[in-house]
């Protein structure tokens, strides 16, 4: 059932089941994964480069772990979740509490250096 603001999940229940996603990770990625933030956003905003529709259901920003040297001072990479995409493209709570997995384990793959052919290829895409 969706809440009276037309959600599947209230934004409490969403931002729990990003969590959710990230503590069912594998503890052996889990150690790796340092010097991380991960937020949820209602929307993207395109970069003014990109399609002004260009519509996205997460985001990672940063310097992949297979890319990383030694720098001790390097800023913290960053996980953006997009609330509003994923809700508009389920049509269950259940189908997106799924598809917040699926894209938080997507994005999470990109800070391990795994691109977008090999997710699609693996069925994270």
């Amino acid at each position: 059932m969706q809440t009276a603001d037309g959600h599947w999940l209230s934004e409490e229940e969403f931002d729990a089941a990003v969590q959710d996603a990230l503590t069912r990770l594998p503890r052996r990625l889990q150690r790796h994964i340092d010097n991380v933030v991960v937020f949820v956003a209602d929307e993207y905003e395109p970069e003014p480069w990109e399609a002004p529709d260009t519509e996205l259901l997460g985001l990672y920003e940063g310097i992949p772990l297979t890319e990383r040297g030694n720098e001790p001072w390097a800023m913290p990479d960053q996980i953006t979740i997009f609330r509003n995409p994923l809700e508009r493209m389920c049509s269950t709570r259940e189908e997106l509490v799924e598809q917040i997995t699926v894209t938080v384990v997507h994005e999470v793959a990109h800070f391990f250096g795994i691109d977008d052919d090999e997710l699609h290829r693996l069925g994270w895409g």
